[in-house]
């Protein structure tokens, strides 16, 4: 693993936010918290083979909240010069001054954080060069042009190497931090002519660029994406299975976040609003949260207020067994935080029906008839009643086999329902983010089309 290149270290990073906690307490705030961050990168798009654009970059900030009780004031700076770090002090306590008192504001309490937090080895620095880097990208959209000819054009390929450090802590005796890095290639390529072009896309993420997909591979089953769409038909208006592809799957589990999350409970803005305890998926259905997975994207020791994070089951057998909590919105829920401020942590949705032949192909076998969806347009999610309808693309599915590309069609249902009508997870698994899950069939959706 190289070392990345930072200006700073993590010891005076941890100076800089403990002469700030002393600089708050001088001015005579009661609690505070600081959080410093430093990074840099590279990110570079090329696009029928020619560079399009270079970017370096390299940022650092601050932000600092001070509490007066329970008046809460925040400042940010993106200098580190003590008469800077001084005067964001000043300013976050005159904004507490004059702040409404809030009762659920506040740190969280000391016996919750992380005092020895884990090395979870969550950078692995790319030290590439803008040369390699376009080299790279033109390689991934060289395979995407060579797998047809029928591969027209680009929306271009793009290679990203980002690395950075930060430090949080708080006046109640926290202090943590470490480096994380994130690297991305990423191609779009678009097949056919005219109004029957269609494009896809497809990218590899990971923290240590040695685990990314090679290149080609990338640009090759981009095109085949792009290609198996084209001469895409309409559907028109029916009731059917509906088989989300696992990329489209994680977004099911990033609703479940959502609607779970403490200010869509308290603000009594979500379909799931008292569900704790409750039947939300069927009993095959498991949700588990593991924020100290080696190496994730998910990962961490701490959340974004230092609370030490844990490994825990969100749905069991179906039911829901807890929500996404940050200190504050806890306390507005007379609860205790989970641990989630800043969200949720490496979630894996399973089912106990799941076997290994329940690959993508044995999923299509699983619905026989029905629709596979491949592309999502739209936000569509109305989260207080949980009435979903987003526009889609994909395949008609006939006897498990796919039969044609069908485009312009909107796919419609209520959460609650979809949530309860998981018939299957794939083993196609799949990690999006700090999500994870294979392709998820629902029984029943309807399908607007012509």
């Amino acid at each position: 693993m190289s070392k990345p290149v930072f200006t700073h270290t993590q010891d005076q990073l941890k100076q800089i936010a403990q002469d700030m906690l002393r600089f708050a307490r001088e001015k005579g705030a009661s609690d505070a918290a600081v959080e410093i961050s430093e990074g840099g990168g590279l990110s570079i798009s090329v696009r029928k083979g020619k560079v399009e654009t270079i970017e370096q970059n390299r940022d650092k900030g601050i932000g600092i909240t001070v509490y007066i009780g329970q008046r809460r004031g925040n400042a940010s700076t993106s200098d580190f010069s003590e008469q800077a770090l001084r005067d964001s002090v000043d300013a976050a306590y005159n904004i507490a001054r004059f702040t409404a008192e809030d009762d659920c504001a506040g740190l969280p309490e000391a016996e919750l954080l992380e005092m020895a937090p884990r090395d979870l080895k969550l950078c692995y620095p790319w030290l590439i060069s803008a040369e390699e880097a376009i080299e790279l990208a033109k390689r991934t959209e060289a395979a995407a042009f060579a797998v047809d000819k029928r591969i027209t054009n680009s929306e271009g390929a793009s290679v990203h190497a980002q690395q950075s450090h930060f430090v949080a802590a708080n006046s109640r005796g926290f202090i943590g931090g470490y480096p994380i890095s994130r690297h991305t290639i990423s191609v779009a390529p678009i097949a056919g002519k005219g109004a029957k072009m269609q494009r896809d896309d497809w990218y590899s993420s990971q923290r240590n660029a040695k685990k990314l997909a090679d290149p080609e591979s990338i640009g090759r089953y981009a095109a085949e994406r792009a290609l198996a769409r084209l001469n895409a038909r309409k559907l028109d208006t029916r009731k059917c299975p509906v088989l989300f592809e696992a990329p489209l799957a994680a977004g099911l589990l990033g609703a479940l976040v959502q609607a779970t999350s403490g200010g869509a409970l308290y603000r009594k803005s979500t379909f799931l609003l008292d569900s704790l305890g409750t039947q939300v998926f069927p009993d095959h259905i498991q949700v588990l949260e593991d924020p100290s997975v080696i190496g994730a994207v998910g990962s961490s020791p701490f959340d974004d207020e230092g609370v030490k994070t844990q490994k825990r089951d969100v749905v069991s057998n179906g039911v829901l067994q807890g929500y996404f909590l940050s200190t504050y919105s806890a306390r507005k829920l007379g609860m205790q935080t989970t641990g989630n401020a800043g969200g949720s942590h490496n979630l894996a949705m399973t089912s106990s029906l799941t076997r290994r032949s329940d690959n993508f192909a044995g999923m299509l076998k699983k619905m026989g008839r029905g629709l596979l969806v491949t592309e999502l347009m739209g936000q569509g999610v109305n989260y207080v009643t949980g009435d979903y309808s987003r526009g889609a693309s994909g395949y008609w599915v006939e006897n498990g086999v796919i039969q044609y590309a069908v485009e312009e069609i909107t796919i419609a249902g209520n959460m609650r329902d979809m949530f309860r009508q998981i018939v299957a997870i794939g083993s196609d698994t799949l990690i999006r983010g700090t999500k994870q899950t294979g392709s998820i069939l629902i029984e029943n959706m309807t399908i607007a089309g012509s």
